[in-house]
């Protein structure tokens, strides 16, 4: 009798450690795929709410992207309307340098 207690408990502790097992390493995959999500999220490209549209985006709006300073932001200003936002560096408004830099944060809206 005292064997098959000591079998039972046994058994019962092996089956718990081998669950909690199952449970961590589920829990370590879930927080592994969330940290993955999350860089994947940071890598993503800019969300159109966080556009800057150079057809109406005030001068300290332009001047927080990069390479932008108060005399290129009001070439841009004074160059509007954009049909595209190429037409920065076709207008020669900014260099291409520039342009590679902040394109990925602007778009270039048409008004109706």
């Amino acid at each position: 009798m005292k064997r098959k207690s000591l079998s039972t408990l046994l058994c019962t502790v092996l089956l718990f450690t081998w669950l909690s097992g199952l449970s961590f390493a589920q829990a370590s995959s879930t927080a592994g795929g969330s940290a993955r999500s999350s860089s994947t999220a940071g890598k993503k490209k800019t969300v159109k709410s966080d556009l800057i549209d150079i057809n109406s985006a005030s001068k300290g709006q332009l001047q927080t992207l990069s390479g932008i300073g108060d005399a290129t932001a009001q070439k841009i200003i004074d160059g509007r309307p954009y049909e595209r936002k190429n037409e920065l560096v076709s207008k020669k408004v900014v260099a291409k340098s520039t342009y590679d830099e902040i394109k990925g944060r602007i778009i270039a809206k048409q008004s109706k």
